[in-house]
């Protein structure tokens, strides 16, 4: 039996590298003689550098020191992938998870933190010589427009005095002028998102994600989407377009550079070969920390169950958690970590514990 390991992270707690090397451990407690595949995927969310570097041969993480999302210094890397057809000098690859995320602040920041990070370790790619870029821009902490991380890249963003705007969602309502003649020229740059959101409205940065980074009142969000509409303006941004919003308007902010946004989870999965390793698979497992109602929207989850369909083979779900209004029909066997430990903090204080147990069930009812 061959049996494809092809998890998203469990958010906050194993890496997707980590919770396929776990499940298919499990796995080989119940069957030692499986053909086992480890695909660790991402749709451009925490764990974007690590599921590259585990499946693709020869990457190579390129350490760096950025500035946090508010300003603290960040030990992270990007990761230099081999070079390949359409990337003479090698692909980068950076996680604005890692550079900029909501998970290396202390505390919400929703008016001061922002993107500078990201576009540092951009930038450091670039100075590397890199032909290609892949950018992963979930979990960000910011809505600042993609601000920080143009700035980073060399462009200017002024107050009505000629002096630069504040970091942040707090200069957004400041910028009166855009330089962009001294930004970095923008290689082929592939934009990993899971989001659709348009940069501003209803459904736009500032409404729909800035109660998760601490814009909790109605004011404030207006504010903030005020701002990204008159940022949208200045650099010749249609805030209509499908994924502007990811990240707080980084999104939006790479469109401008000239970067293409794209289905994360489907992009990965190109990238890393998912789909050859799934077409000859007989079972396929995914997950991911939450499986809810949002999941068959694009998630790692929903697209591997896909994947494994068209290929005919059976696909399993583990999942921290899954809700009561998750769809688990495309799922042969499910697993979850929380109704195994019993409580969220049973399962939440040992991760892989419940992720070895879970693997094993799924071993049992599939192999």
């Amino acid at each position: 039996m061959r049996v494809v390991f092809a998890p998203d992270s469990f958010k906050g707690t194993v890496t997707a590298a980590d919770a396929a090397l776990v499940l298919a451990d499990a796995w080989r407690t119940v069957d030692p003689e499986a053909d086992v595949v480890l695909r660790p995927m991402a749709d451009g969310g925490e764990g974007t550098v690590a599921a590259f570097a585990a499946a693709v041969p020869g990457a190579e993480r390129m350490p760096i020191v950025v500035d946090g999302p508010v300003g603290s210094p960040v030990e992270t890397s990007w990761l230099l992938l081999p070079p390949s057809d359409g990337a003479p000098h090698g692909t980068g690859v950076v996680d604005l998870a890692s550079t900029s995320g909501i998970e290396l602040l202390d505390e919400l920041r929703p008016f001061d933190a922002d993107s500078t990070g990201f576009g540092q370790a951009i930038a450091a790619a670039l100075d590397h010589g890199v032909s290609r870029l892949v950018l992963g821009i979930g979990s960000s902490a910011s809505t600042d427009g993609g601000i920080g991380m143009l700035r980073a890249l060399g462009a200017r963003f002024d107050d009505a005095t000629g002096m630069p705007v504040a970091s942040g969602a707090r200069g957004l309502s400041a910028v009166v002028h855009v330089d962009l003649s001294q930004l970095r020229p923008v290689p082929e740059a592939l934009v990993l998102t899971d989001v659709t959101n348009p940069l501003i409205g209803p459904r736009g940065a500032a409404e729909v994600f800035g109660p998760q980074k601490g814009l909790a009142d109605a004011t404030d969000r207006a504010l903030v989407d005020a701002g990204l509409g008159r940022l949208a303006r200045l650099l010749g941004l249609d805030p209509t377009v499908a994924g502007s919003g990811a990240a707080g308007g980084v999104g939006g902010a790479l469109v401008a550079w000239g970067a293409k946004l794209l289905p994360g989870a489907a992009e990965v999965a190109r990238l890393i070969g998912l789909g050859d390793a799934v077409a000859a698979a007989d079972v396929v497992v995914t997950g991911e920390g939450s499986y809810d109602g949002q999941s068959g929207e694009g998630k790692v989850p929903s697209f591997v169950a896909q994947l494994a369909a068209e290929a005919g083979a059976r696909a399993a779900l583990v999942a921290g958690r899954i809700t009561a209004e998750a769809d688990t029909r495309p799922f042969a066997a499910s697993a979850s970590l929380t109704d195994l430990a019993g409580s969220p903090a049973s399962a939440l204080a040992e991760p892989a514990r419940w992720l070895h147990e879970a693997g094993i069930r799924l071993a049992r009812q599939l192999g």
